[in-house]
């Protein structure tokens, strides 16, 4: 089968570690069911997985891909949740130590065919394609879990997002404004700004602006560049939720700033199955669909690696078998 994948990571690279080629499946677990991946998005996590970050050598040669949707075995239209629990945990999901997503310690859904476990089959939302389905796994489900359940914001207030054409932004645009929330958003680049306020934003500020007034939430996965502005953006009470540090990983908090405000920094990615089926419904009731920012054959995978990796893109890069 076609599968794009890593055989060796490139630090200073990423996107030349992309193979592009004919492989042998590899076996899955007994129980484990196949899709036939029709289309399949792509994230950060595949450029960082390309680079060698948090992914031990000794897994390699590694199918990328996280997100995907397509037919199973029955022959219905299925989206697939990225979120692997170790056989043994019976707890919840996102409790399990041992967890991971596609692409991580099981092979991804960059390819033609990807097995995962039975649970892991939803069917594709009413009124979605493929493409549209796809996009749903990972930035959609991340931003879905950031603003509902971790950030517990509700119809009324005002949420900040930092960044504002990345999957996570714009779902988070999306799903905030279908829910009533007020979305303000930040970003270095004008035209992304105005493409934002197209979407659904209120609001969209440069990034470091002093906001008119202190928000709810901050929905953060831009890291060091942003952290002090969405500590400084917060009402007393607020809650910070984070997902990811795209410009890096280590910044200075004002520790006094969070206890006398009440502050709370809370960590969020992915999210459950029942998170994602929550998701799923809310996107057909609201009648929403992700934006695409473009599409590629999987031949082409690395022309949409290149795409993704230069930073200027408005909503999903997919891919289509």
């Amino acid at each position: 089968m076609l599968a794009a994948f890593v055989r060796e990571f490139s630090a200073a690279d990423p996107v030349s570690a992309l193979c592009v080629e004919d492989v042998e499946p590899v076996a899955a677990p007994a129980d484990w069911v196949r899709v036939d991946v029709r289309a399949a998005s792509l994230n950060r996590h595949d450029l960082f997985t390309l680079e060698g970050v948090a992914m031990p050598g000794d897994r390699l040669p590694m199918i990328l891909g996280c997100d995907a949707a397509g037919v199973d075995e029955d022959g219905r239209d299925v989206v697939v949740h990225a979120v692997i629990n170790h056989p043994d945990w019976h707890g919840p999901e996102l409790h399990d130590p041992h967890m991971t997503l596609l692409s991580e310690r099981h092979q991804g859904t960059l390819a033609e065919h990807v097995w995962v476990p039975p649970q892991n089959v939803l069917a594709l939302p009413r009124g979605f394609d493929h493409v549209q389905a796809a996009c749903l796994p990972t930035a959609w489900l991340t931003a879905f879990r950031m603003l509902f359940r971790a950030g517990g914001v509700t119809p009324g207030q005002t949420v900040l997002v930092q960044g504002a054409a990345g999957g996570v932004a714009t779902a988070a645009i999306l799903l905030g404004r279908a829910a009533g929330i007020r979305v303000w958003v930040t970003s270095r680049s004008e035209e992304k700004r105005a493409w934002a306020v197209e979407l659904g934003a209120d609001q969209a500020f440069e990034t470091g602006a002093r906001l008119p007034e202190r928000v709810d939430a901050v929905m953060e996965t831009v890291g060091a560049q942003t952290w002090e502005h969405s500590l400084r953006s917060l009402r007393k009470h607020g809650v910070m939720v984070v997902s990811g540090g795209t410009s890096g990983y280590s910044a200075p908090t004002e520790v006094p700033r969070v206890f006398m405000n009440y502050l709370r920094i809370q960590g969020s990615t992915m999210g459950s199955r029942e998170d994602f089926a929550d998701l799923i419904a809310f996107v057909e009731r609201a009648d929403i669909r992700p934006p695409i920012d473009s599409t590629f054959a999987l031949a082409d995978a690395r022309d949409a690696f290149a795409r993704l990796a230069s930073g200027d893109v408005r909503g999903k890069v997919v891919l289509t078998t």
